[in-house]
């Protein structure tokens, strides 16, 4: 059963944006290569962190949103904890998207 997914990743910004976007999209063949279905990919942009982080004073923030088994959470953190492009990795569980339905409306009473 494939559950929804939430992934916040600190890049390590020390590069361009066009460095980001490169790294952001490798890091999103590999969700996929590993079987996520993505469906949104949010860029929070880069972030001052609030004590020196090594060498590190920011980094670029990118959420995926995407569905996969419980077991890929595993393998991302396994894979991302060896990638130096990926300063972060935090994931979260989130709740299934509620289908709204589209009520008709109601009819109204005629004046007289």
């Amino acid at each position: 059963m494939k559950n929804r997914y939430e992934a916040l990743l600190v890049l390590n910004a020390q590069g361009t944006e066009e460095t980001v976007r490169d790294i952001k999209d490798r890091l999103r063949s590999e969700f996929e290569k590993e079987g996520a279905e993505i469906e949104t990919v949010q860029e929070l942009g880069k972030k001052q962190f609030s004590y020196m982080a090594g060498s590190l004073d920011s980094g670029y923030y990118v959420n995926f949103v995407f569905r996969g088994e419980p077991t890929l959470i595993t393998k991302l953190r396994a894979k991302f904890r060896l990638d130096p492009e990926v300063y972060r990795q935090n994931y979260a569980r989130l709740a299934e998207k509620k289908e709204t339905k589209q009520r008709t409306p109601k009819k109204m009473a005629k004046a007289e």
